[in-house]
């Protein structure tokens, strides 16, 4: 029974820690974020040279899906050929994710030709290299969607109690435990020293009882 407790104990620390490792930087790295774009709003926030973004449509699937979380790196346009997947802005100032299907130079001037892979066509306009954000490196499916809910202030409020819960209530149990435990263990060791004060005193009880006896 206590083995059993004891590996419950042991799964639901691990799954407390699982989450905090998971949602803390998230959290952390959204909240950042946020402050470099209320800070400077004509600029995308990047985290050490890489700029993550959430995919908000299914057009390069089945690559890259809606929901997933992309990141991108800052990179040279120069740099860039035909098949590379990159982030630009499009005639909207939006942020596109799509593959260069060609390049070209008018005069003097280079160009990117862009499309989706789940697209029909490509791209209507072409992608200078003052649009270009970033080269796609990786996706993390689905995360993207668990961050968009995360830019919401309510929600950051929302999890960081939650978390701050999970610490406390965490704390009280592990404290709890250890105060039984100490409890259970200063009860065995009174009992053991009322048992061998006992002990102890039994030999002295009957030396008396006969030393009387030999009187009589």
């Amino acid at each position: 029974m206590n083995k059993n407790k004891k590996w419950y104990q042991k799964i639901s620390n691990w799954l407390i820690i699982l989450i905090c490792i998971i949602l803390v930087p998230i959290l952390l790295i959204n909240i950042w974020i946020m402050f470099q774009a209320n800070s400077n709003k004509d600029k995308i926030p990047s985290v050490f040279g890489y700029k993550p973004f959430i995919v908000l449509s299914g057009s390069m699937e089945t690559k890259i899906h809606k929901g997933d979380l992309i990141i991108t790196k800052i990179v040279d346009p120069k740099t860039l050929k035909e098949n590379d997947i990159i982030a630009f802005r499009d005639a909207e100032n939006t942020v596109t994710t799509h593959r260069i299907i060609d390049i070209v130079d008018n005069e003097g001037t280079t160009y990117f030709i862009t499309k989706g892979d789940n697209n029909n066509t490509q791209d209507q306009n072409l992608v200078e290299y003052s649009d270009i954000e970033g080269i796609y490196v990786t996706r993390i499916p689905g995360i993207g969607s668990m961050m968009n809910s995360l830019s919401e202030p309510t929600t950051v409020i929302i999890v960081l109690l939650g978390v701050t819960l999970i610490f406390i209530i965490a704390f009280s149990i592990s404290n709890r435990k250890q105060r039984l435990e100490m409890q259970k263990e200063y009860l065995e060791y009174k009992k053991m020293k009322e048992e061998q004060t006992k002990k102890e005193a039994q030999p002295k009880k009957s030396s008396k009882k006969k030393k009387t006896n030999n009187k009589s």
